[in-house]
């Protein structure tokens, strides 16, 4: 039901982009610079005619819009009527730990693994490599990389 209404509520809304959009702003109507003439021959609708139907059948689409709206705002309440916020994401968030399936021991550590973090050697004539001030050089070259001490 709520997807027929749907579809309904979108071509509606298509036709009355159409429609609106076949409209002139000083009431031609149909989009056409047409001359008017008083005697209606030679054409269907003179102008004033033409924007006088598409004004009604702007209405109408628009009161179907309307219609479909409210239909669709129903059904949705309606739907949504025993459900609350709250109650959801209290559901969502025992369920999980519920119902989560248990893997054995062998798989995953109880504890993530420590990172060991590995700083790579300072560049060669900076402060850190000559010991902090700028003038003295030292002759230890670091052997390896350097790895700072485990923080408790």
């Amino acid at each position: 039901m709520e997807n027929v209404v749907l579809s309904i509520h979108l071509i509606l809304a298509l036709l009355l982009i159409g429609v609106v959009l076949l409209q002139r702003s000083e009431g031609g109507g149909l989009g056409m610079g047409s001359s008017s003439s008083s005697s209606g021959v030679g054409g269907l609708m003179t102008g004033r005619q033409a924007a006088n139907a598409l004004t009604r059948v702007t209405w109408i689409l628009a009161a179907g819009f309307f219609a479909t709206s409210v239909t669709l705002t129903v059904l949705a309440a309606q739907k949504a009527r025993n459900e609350s916020v709250v109650d959801s994401a209290t559901t969502e968030q025992s369920a999980p730990a519920a119902t989560a399936p248990a893997t054995p021991a062998n798989d995953a550590p109880a504890t993530p693994p420590a990172l060991d973090v590995v700083m790579p050697p300072a560049p060669s004539g900076s402060e850190a490599s000559t010991g902090g001030t700028s003038g003295e050089t030292t002759t230890e070259t670091p052997a390896g990389p350097v790895t700072p001490p485990a923080s408790n």
